[in-house]
């Protein structure tokens, strides 16, 4: 049950983050004026998949709290790097994004360092 919650805390926080993404590139660029930039915060704010993305935000602060019944912050927050290898595999299917030599390096190092951390 502790793994099950740690990894619904990844997937809720990949899902918000590709989620936001998703919604503020339909949005535009962010306007230079402040009243129009507040406006347009104002107006991803109330959208719905914003909202969804911020309750999933919420939903795995509450798996989290649940995990840490279960681990120790050091055993388990490791699996955290987990969101930096979905987001950017999903941002690359998803938003074509681009991928290069460092970016792959990088996340095979993340992988990595999972792998070890998690054997302490």
């Amino acid at each position: 049950m502790g793994y099950f919650l740690i990894l619904l805390t990844v997937l809720l926080t990949v899902y918000g983050q590709i989620v936001i993404k998703w919604q503020v590139n339909l949005a535009g660029a962010l306007p230079a004026q402040f009243s129009e930039r507040t406006l347009f915060l104002l107006k991803l704010i109330v959208n719905p998949w914003i909202l969804s993305a911020l309750a999933a935000a919420f939903l795995a602060s509450i798996a989290w709290m649940a995990a840490m019944t279960r681990f120790e912050l050091s055993k388990a927050y490791p699996f955290m790097a987990l969101n930096f290898v979905l987001v950017g595999i999903l941002a690359v299917h998803l938003f074509g994004e681009t991928v290069n030599p460092a970016k792959i390096v990088g996340l095979v190092l993340v992988i990595a360092g999972l792998i070890v951390s998690s054997q302490g």
